[in-house]
């Protein structure tokens, strides 16, 4: 999404992703919104809400967890291997096949190949990808060792400014929106209809508790078309006179 020509700042929590970018210390953060397998990031989506930090852009992975040693490690004498828990609990099938090596959590994929590549300690190897182990300088003991191949992650570009956007062909732009309803019968069903009745594609919905207010919640909204177009500007403008409070997350290509 942005290129070659970058710099990487490596953070330990999302939190610190976004903090980051807020600051000013990173140009643009990249953050998991949404998994095939596990759904979504919902810490994720309440960053979005309280950073305040424009979605310029998505693009979808194939997830590929591999066995990532040190230089000198070999696979008969990997002992433990590290990883965030939602990817050790995605490979699943090869500890039960190795039942020697023992899984053990860290922070992130990426961060556990720069531990290993830290420590000496060549009975330790983490599980990321391809790309990480490329970037620590670390080998490559077993290659796909994920339970599902039909494992993919959303994620968003985020900036602290979103650039005006136009449609290209062939490539639709999407919004990401926000809401809270007042707690009735039926208000979302009217909210939903807003869209419904003008033939606009609801690509996905999914709610967060709002904080502050006992058992109601937040709707997290994700639109095919754009706030400029007449269509979608109506829509928007309906769901305004219905909801206590509406703000845009951004709106960028689809990804494809």
């Amino acid at each position: 999404m942005l290129g070659d020509a970058i710099d990487f700042l490596p953070c330990e929590s999302f939190e610190d992703v976004f903090q980051a970018l807020a600051s000013g210390q990173a140009d643009a953060s990249v953050v998991p919104i949404e998994n095939t397998l596990h759904g979504s990031v919902h810490e994720n989506y309440d960053h979005l809400l309280n950073f305040k930090l424009p979605i310029v852009a998505e693009t979808r992975v194939r997830i590929v967890h591999n066995l990532i040693g040190r230089p000198e490690a070999t696979l008969l004498k990997v002992r433990t291997a590290i990883s965030h828990p939602v990817a050790l609990r995605q490979c699943l099938n090869f500890f039960k096949s190795r039942k020697r090596i023992r899984a053990q959590i860290d922070y992130d994929t990426a961060g556990s190949v720069r531990r290993i590549m830290k420590e000496n300690d060549p009975s330790v190897a983490a599980i990321a990808s391809e790309t990480a182990a490329a970037y620590y300088g670390a080998k490559l003991l077993k290659k796909s060792i994920e339970d599902d191949r039909h494992n993919y992650t959303r994620f968003f570009l985020l900036k602290r400014k979103a650039p005006r956007r136009a449609a290209k062909k062939g490539v639709p732009l999407k919004t990401s929106i926000v809401f809270s309803t007042p707690n009735k019968p039926g208000t979302l069903f009217r909210c939903l209809s807003a869209f419904a009745l003008r033939d606009i594609n609801m690509d996905k919905i999914e709610s967060r508790p709002f904080r502050g207010r006992m058992f109601e919640y937040l709707f997290y909204l994700d639109f095919l078309g754009s706030p400029d177009e007449p269509n979608c500007r109506n829509a928007m403008s309906h769901l305004r006179e219905m909801t206590d409070f509406m703000a845009v997350l951004g709106c960028y290509p689809q990804a494809t």
